[in-house]
């Protein structure tokens, strides 16, 4: 268990920035998630903080150590990759004991941490059998008890869950979260995957094209988010085009008049709005339109539908499913409404 500290942090490929200058501070015990798309430079700096890769600029330190140019055998990280990484012809006992090996402990020490974190991860009968004889869970699992093994002080997860479908992804992410807590490990996480993200973080980093664009929790990334982007990736919104003409006052591209939160500065703006925020009781609320639903989705929890609200501006409503008939089908008119706080500005730059 350590703090982990980056300041400036980079990694240039000629002249591509893959990151530009990341700086985090990221306390004893904390789980940390990179977030953001492919391509946003989240990978590079979770392998730049293992040793991977070499950084261009900037230092790494952990437990107030700098790391920045030490090999990866001599950070005391453990590193869960997305494709788990086992050898296929060691069992799982040989698996989880190779990274103690390497650092040279006695046979007695290596079988009793072996056998411990086989036990913590739920795999104690699997020891002699060998990789191709598990499911894609417990191969995740024996990557994560390889990595626990060595006692890193910092927990590095590489897109763990990626491999797995869609139910077992939701299991073991929470099994995940619950062993982090009762270690205490500061874990770094790197996915594109927002519910993944939300579900487990204590903080969130949400990059974009090698930056840092808003650090948080769930609820400020969610609530307040910083630009465009962050409200667009973190979440559902749906965009309206226009400009702020005054305080408080929006006029889409379609010629409809809003009221929003922000927007102090006239000019070209979008206005950012959550799906859910938005309800067909539209009575007395601030904003109140006609519109026609356009195409109704139904997702299990909630009905989702698109209405349009002129020739230039769609939104999209989610509805809770109480059961029942849907509230509203295609081509019907409908009222749309939401309060002033729930449209956020973004200028255009």
């Amino acid at each position: 268990m350590a703090r982990l500290e980056l300041h400036n942090l980079s990694k240039r490929y000629g002249d591509h920035a893959a990151v530009a200058g990341v700086t985090l501070d990221v306390p004893d015990g904390e789980f940390l998630v990179l977030l953001g798309p492919s391509g946003c430079g989240k990978t590079t700096t979770l392998r730049m903080i293992a040793g991977f890769v070499e950084p261009s600029g900037g230092t790494a330190t952990i437990g107030g150590t700098d790391v920045t140019h030490l090999p990866p055998w001599r950070r005391n990280t453990g590193m869960v990759f997305q494709s788990y990484a086992l050898f296929p012809h060691m069992t799982v006992a040989e698996n989880v004991a190779f990274g103690l090996e390497m650092r040279k402990l006695a046979r007695p020490e290596i079988a009793a941490r072996a056998k411990e974190v086989l036990r913590l991860v739920r795999l104690e009968g699997y020891a002699e059998r060998l990789p191709r004889e598990l499911s894609g869970g417990q191969q995740q699992r024996v990557a994560l008890a390889r990595a626990l093994a060595v006692r890193p002080d910092v927990l590095l997860l590489d897109e763990p869950l990626s491999n797995l479908d869609a139910k077992l992804r939701e299991e073991v992410r929470i099994e995940i979260r619950e062993l982090q807590r009762q270690l205490g490990l500061t874990t770094i996480m790197v996915t594109h995957d927002q519910e993944e993200a939300l579900t487990v973080a204590d903080r969130l980093v949400v990059m974009a094209d090698g930056e840092i664009r808003q650090i948080g929790s769930q609820r400020d990334l969610y609530e307040r988010p910083a630009d465009r982007f962050v409200a667009g990736f973190v979440g559902r919104s749906t965009f309206l085009s226009g400009r702020v003409t005054a305080p408080g006052q929006f006029e889409t591209a379609g010629g409809l008049h809003l009221q929003c939160r922000g927007g102090e500065t006239p000019g070209a703006a979008a206005l950012a709005l959550r799906p859910e925020r938005l309800s067909l009781d539209a009575n007395g609320m601030d904003n109140c339109l006609p519109g026609k639903v356009e195409f109704v989705s139904y997702l299990g929890a909630v009905l989702e539908l698109h209405v349009r609200l002129s020739p230039a501006d769609r939104v999209v409503v989610q509805l809770p499913n109480q059961g029942g008939a849907a509230r509203a089908n295609v081509g019907d008119a409908v009222e749309v409404g939401w309060p002033r706080d729930a449209g956020m500005v973004f200028a255009q730059h």
